[in-house]
């Protein structure tokens, strides 16, 4: 496939940069990680709330890149190209890099979901190039970008939004031909304030669609019923693409029979959860629009697999359900109910859902009484929390930190219970995850 190729002409050119060192020199890749440095590579050095990418660059380019994107006249770099602002630049080399594609590019945004439907869409789509891990921000959407082969068939791109405008922001490098809104549900609101500026914020994705293009949205979602000069394929009961007769295996993997235009199609996945049977309807959706076979995009989505943290099973004298990477109240609520429906005796570890706002009491609470309902046997809440071991009762245990809670939770767990572990990700619960993982093995 066709790669990254500029030089350093190339990229000043492209950027309004200087440059320092040879013109000529060329790179095949760009990153940001300079403990993970491509050879070849262009590395650019932005600058975070913690971190200076400038106090990194000499050291990436002794492991290897070629040259640096700097926004300071260097003083110990051999090869540069110097701009105003580094972050403003790398989106500017991404829409550049745009512009070369051959290929069809799918974004998916949401509330929830975006992570798996991303993961699916790729399983789904054969030769497709898709966001690693969840880069779905300001950087890891132009290193999406500028990671793809222009020749790539389908370029899968996850798009995070952390306010209204940042979507938009992003979609000169991005331009998708089909646009995935996964849902709205709550998380965030403590961001947006109101749920009609979630709606704006996430329809910038499908905004951005031309004419040819597909926007791919669930059916009940009211809010997003907008007018649109693109084809509309929506999912859920009604929808375009529906799903039917849904269970769950003891692993907690769905099967589901897919419709679509009048013809079934059986769905087991390698994916937990119950809640992927939607993210693969979604995913489905997207895929034919794209103009895959049914046929081929329901072997496809049978055999994705999704990322670290997301309801990961991991089976020893006891077994953990690792779904520590984020949480949220449709995210929490999808997990308990798969948990509760493998055997075994069910525990679970949580924590505090971030970003509710007003809600978060209201939310927190309805999680306490989840689990009590689903008769959890015993539930460890970490951290600060506004309601889950209130609403459970009095036999949750609270603790203070995740040392505690480990510590909490090898007394209590037993050989063949199963351990549900989730929370926002600012908790820090797959730690614990991880430490159950290693004492569970046989």
């Amino acid at each position: 496939m066709l790669t990254l190729h500029w030089t350093l002409k190339d990229v000043a050119r492209i950027t309004g940069g200087v440059i320092v060192g040879d013109p000529q020199l060329v790179v095949t890749s760009i990153g940001t990680d300079s403990r993970a440095v491509a050879p070849g590579s262009l590395f650019v050095a932005i600058v975070g709330e913690i971190y200076d990418g400038h106090r990194f660059a000499a050291q990436a380019l002794q492991a290897g890149a070629h040259a640096a994107l700097v926004s300071e006249v260097p003083t110990d770099l051999s090869a540069a190209v110097v701009v105003d602002d580094t972050l403003a630049a790398l989106l500017v080399l991404a829409t550049a890099h745009r512009q070369r594609f051959t290929g069809t590019v799918i974004a998916v945004t949401g509330s929830t979901g975006k992570t798996s439907t991303k993961d699916l869409l790729a399983g789904a789509l054969n030769g497709s190039h898709a966001s690693p891990r969840s880069y779905n921000n300001e950087i890891g959407v132009p290193l999406t970008i500028l990671s793809a082969p222009v020749d790539a068939p389908y370029v899968i791109v996850e798009v995070g939004s952390r306010g209204v405008g940042h979507i938009e922001l992003l979609m000169p490098a991005v331009r998708p031909d089909i646009a995935v809104i996964t849902n709205l549900g709550v998380v965030h609101l403590e961001t947006f304030g109101t749920e009609e500026r979630l709606a704006d914020a996430k329809w910038e994705l499908a905004a951005a669609v031309g004419p040819t293009g597909t926007v791919v949205i669930p059916e009940e979602e009211k809010r997003l019923q907008r007018p649109t000069s693109a084809t509309v394929l929506t999912f859920g009961p009604l929808g375009n693409v529906s799903v039917a007769g849904l269970r769950c295996d003891e692993r907690g993997r769905p099967s589901f029979v897919l419709s679509y235009r009048g013809t079934s199609y059986p769905v087991t996945l390698a994916m937990s959860g119950r809640h992927q049977a939607t993210n693969a309807a979604a995913a489905f959706a997207a895929a034919v629009a794209a103009g895959a076979s049914p046929v081929d995009v329901v072997e496809g989505l049978s055999t994705a697999s999704g990322s670290a943290w997301r309801m990961e099973i991991h089976r020893g004298t006891f077994t953990v359900v690792n779904d520590a990477y984020n949480a949220n109240p449709d995210s929490m609520r999808s997990a308990i109910e798969s948990v509760a429906d493998m055997p075994g005796r069910h525990l679970a570890i949580v924590g505090a859902m971030a970003e509710l706002g007003p809600v978060a009491v209201a939310e927190h609470e309805a999680v306490g009484q989840l689990l009590a309902d689903s008769d959890y046997e015993g539930v460890i809440v970490v951290g600060e929390e506004p309601g889950i071991a209130r609403a459970y009762g009095d036999a949750a245990v609270c603790v203070p930190d995740v040392t505690s809670a480990l510590e909490t939770a090898e007394a209590l767990i037993r050989p063949g219970d199963v351990v549900l572990v989730k929370a926002s990700r600012s908790g820090g619960l797959e730690h614990i995850a991880l430490a159950l993982i290693e004492i569970a093995a046989p």
